[in-house]
Order: structure tokens, then sequence, then C-alpha cells
């Protein structure tokens, strides 16, 4: 059997990083683990390639080689996903689908030949016994949640690691608080399930052996969900295992902001090699807070925990949201500032968009304010919804909160305030990319001499060689991400005009 393993393509987002691949000559941000994983699950006997759209473009010889296409989405490639279909149709090659667009969706895919949904430790079982005594069905569909120990290695040598900029693992799936706009509890369940800790070493020794220096982002939900198995067991053992290793990657995931509140829990993660945490602030209102039903960002100084996070040795990066019900119209100004003042550099903010299989979804639906589908973007205009604040303000806003807080002036404000605060241990010794002498001088070139910010990117230049210099490779970093934000700002700005 030969098998295609199709990824389509991203758009440009502010998670897609295009304008800052450039800067490093990578591709893309980070391959696509779940077609790895299940790669991995596929017989050792059948011939599989895979093509990541992102890194190269699908050829009809690809598709005409398989005997059957597997790919997997999630909402915010339907369009890319869409294309690819059509053209395995045409061709006449079978389709194998699975993943949280087609999970979510699958009732509009009823031409694709093979629906494998929900997590693929029960689903893919089913149907690769099936397709050996040549009765495979349509459609396969557990809602039980997996054992992850159940989960093999990724199959990293269908990639070439140097397309992308980080690798990605997986320790847990779920979460267990239960926002009113996520979907992630009806894709995964609210109790965290986790791997065994041998097993993710052995994921990280596979990276290892294959040659990977630099980012892995583990890409959990919420990477702190059980707290006691990370401490007493995972963060010991990685720990030891990045030491005797000398360091050779550094992490950055996704979490609440509750671990504020664990300065032990900090400390671990830190000297395990953690460098960046991803955290959903949403708004600094409290009563949107109390509306969505995210408990845990309630009753505390968001301001403070942030710090507090940052001054531990972690660099916060925040999710935004506005068009909550509760929202006041001074709510831009609100954002704004908090944005500003806790010096969070990678600040994405999103209108507030209801996905299928949330509470939000449901309640707006029950109460006739559905529009049509979300597209899945967390970073453009998308209102699918009627919101309570009168829509043309509410856009005008969120244009103002992006168009100011990406400012060059007000954003590298940011870098510095969080260069300043931030405490990093600098453990191991520094791994030169490929790519980084070019970027630096792409940076001096695009950014120091043609750029409108070239003025705040040699004072951060400045700055940071003699106030920060261990961080200096930090401040370019950010440099570039600031050009990336900007430009999809701009992007969105124009569309929404």
């Amino acid at each position: 059997m030969k098998i295609l393993l199709v990824y389509p393509c991203n758009p440009d987002t502010f998670w897609s990083f295009r304008y800052a691949m450039k800067f490093i000559d990578r591709k893309a941000s980070f391959p696509p683990l779940g077609l790895l994983t299940v790669a991995a699950m596929l017989p050792t006997i059948w011939q599989k390639k895979l093509v990541d759209m992102n890194v190269q473009p699908l050829a009809d010889t690809d598709l005409l080689w398989a005997d059957y296409v597997f790919i997997s989405a999630m909402t915010i490639q339907r369009e890319s996903a869409d294309e690819v279909i059509l053209r395995c149709q045409q061709l006449g090659v079978k389709i194998v689908a699975g993943g949280p667009l087609f999970t979510t969706y699958h009732q509009d895919y009823a031409a694709v030949d093979h629906l494998v949904l929900g997590e693929g430790e029960l689903t893919l079982p089913g149907f690769l016994a099936d397709l050996e005594q040549n009765k495979a069905g349509h459609s396969y569909c557990d809602e039980q949640h997996a054992d992850l120990k159940d989960s093999p290695v990724p199959l990293w040598e269908l990639i070439n690691v140097r397309d992308y900029a980080a690798m990605n693992i997986q320790y847990s799936r779920g979460c267990p608080f239960d926002c009113e706009f996520c979907d992630i509890t009806a894709l995964f369940g609210r109790k965290p399930r986790t791997k065994g800790v041998k097993q993710l070493l052995a994921e990280l020794e596979s990276l290892y052996t294959n040659g990977w220096r630099g980012a892995v982002f583990i890409v959990d939900d919420n990477f702190i969900g059980d707290r006691g198995k990370l401490k007493k067991e995972l963060l010991p053992a990685l720990l030891n295992w990045m030491s005797a290793k000398r360091y050779p990657f550094y992490f950055y995931t996704e979490a609440s902001i509750d671990l504020a509140d664990d300065p032990e829990l900090m400390e671990q993660m830190v000297r395990a090699g953690f460098e960046e945490v991803f955290i959903g602030i949403e708004t600094p209102h409290e009563a949107s807070h109390t509306e969505s039903g995210k408990v845990q960002n309630k009753n505390r100084d968001l301001l403070t925990s942030v710090q507090r996070i940052q001054r531990a040795g972690l660099q916060v990066h925040g999710g935004f949201i506005v068009g909550f019900d509760s929202d006041p119209p001074g709510i831009f100004d609100k954002q704004i500032r908090f944005i500003q003042e806790s010096g969070i550099v990678t600040a994405m903010v999103g209108l507030l968009s209801a996905m299928r299989g949330t509470r939000l979804y449901q309640r707006l639906e029950q109460e006739g304010r559905l529009i049509r589908e979300s597209s899945g973007s967390n970073m453009c205009v998308d209102l699918n919804f009627v919101p309570a604040m009168a829509p043309e303000m509410l856009i005008s806003g969120y244009r103002t909160i992006l168009e100011t807080i990406y400012l060059p002036k007000n954003y590298y404000q940011r870098v510095i305030r969080l260069l300043t605060e931030y405490r990093p241990l600098h453990l191991g010794k520094f791994h030169l990319q490929p790519g980084y002498i070019g970027a630096l001088l792409k940076s001096i070139l695009f950014l120091g001499v043609v750029g409108r910010e070239r003025f705040y990117f040699w004072k951060l230049f400045v700055w940071s060689l003699v106030k920060r210099p261990r961080l200096f490779p930090l401040a370019i970093t950010y440099a570039v991400y600031g050009f990336h934000f900007r430009k999809v700002a701009e992007r969105i700005s124009f569309t929404s005009s």
C-alpha cells in the first residue's frame, strides 16, 4: 500500500509567522504533528510520503502515486483542504480524512471516501482492520477518549526538520477548565490525559537523534492540567534528560494564568528548559470572564500574575479577545493599556467567534444570534454572530487595538519592558541555529535601514547590547516577530475596510 499524507495550507495568520520565516530561511513554523503520529500507526511495510503544503506544493504526480491520500486539517485550513479533496476526486484517488475539521464538520464531507473521526488511537485501528479485509466503511467514530500511552513516536523521518522553525510534541490532551468559547473540552474532555514519562522522553530522544536542536513546542492545550504528575514525575525526569544532553532544546507551551500561583512549578519548568508560555488572558474586564466561565482568570490581578511569571523566567505570550456581551465601550482602550503595561510582546488579539461544538455556539444558536459558521481564524474580522455591541463599533475598536499595539513605538516599548523584567537561567550552551547570522543581517537591512521602525530597531539593538547582552538574540527575534505581526495586522485592517 502506498500512502500519501497531506497537510493543507495555513492562511497568513498571527501564528503562521510567514513573514518572519523569510528572515531565518525556514518554510513553516511547525511540522504536522498529527499526521506524523498517524503515519507511525500505519503498517510498517506500507510506503509513506508526506506533503506539507506549507513547505512544498502538492503535485498531481504525488496524488497519482498514492493508493490512498490521508488528509488532516484544522478549521482554519478548510479552504485548502476542500481544494485537495476536489483534486483527489478529479484524479480518482481515494481519501481518508480526519482531524478537528472533519470531526467537527463531518456531515459536510459525505463525498469523502473514509472519515476517521475523533482520536486516531481509537478509530484508526478499526479502519485499518476493515481495510485489510476490503470492507472499509465510510465513517469511523468513537466519542471516548484515548489512553495516550497508545500513541506512538511520530515518524519524523518523513520530514526535513530544517524546513521548520520549531518542532512540536504532545504530552497531554484535555483541559480542566470549560471556557464557553473554547472547543477543546468538546474535542478532548476536561480530564487531562498524559503520556508516560519514558514515552515522552523517547519522543525527545527521537528528535535529538534526527538532528534537531532548538525550540520544541509542547502543544498541550493546558500543560499544567495535571500539576501533581508534572512536579513529581515529568519535570524531574525532563530536567535530568536535558542536563545530560547539555540542553539541546528549549521548550514553550500553553498554560492557564494560575501558573502564577505556583512558584515551585514555575521554577521546575524553567530549570527543565522552558522559556515561553502562552496564556489565554482574554480580557482585563472581570465581567467578561464571568460571562465566559473563565473562572481561573477571575478575582486576581492579571497584571501582577503576568509579571510574576515573567520574573520567574518565562516569557508570557498572551491571547486576548474583544466582543463579549459584557464588554463596555471602553474595552478597547482598556485592552491596549493592559497589553502595554504587561510587556506582553506576542499579544494575539482576536474578535470573539462562535466555534461549533462550544457552549458559546449552542447559546447563540438558541438565542437566534448565529449568522454563519466560524472560519476558525483567531485574528481576522470574522463576526459570525450578532454581538451585543454595535458591529461597526466593535470592528472599529478591534482595528484600533491592532494598529496601536503593533505601532513600532508601542511594540518596541513592550520588547524593552519584557527584557527588563524577564529573568532566564541561561541553561546550557548557546546553540547557533542555521539561519541565525542571516537573520541578523536581514534584520539590520530590512528593519534597521529601510524599515519604518528603524529608529526603534536601533534603539533596541543598542539597549540590549549594553543592558542585557545575553538577551540580544531574543531582542532581534522579537524585532523580526514585530515585522510579521504588523504585516498581519495591516492586512486585517485593509481587508476589513
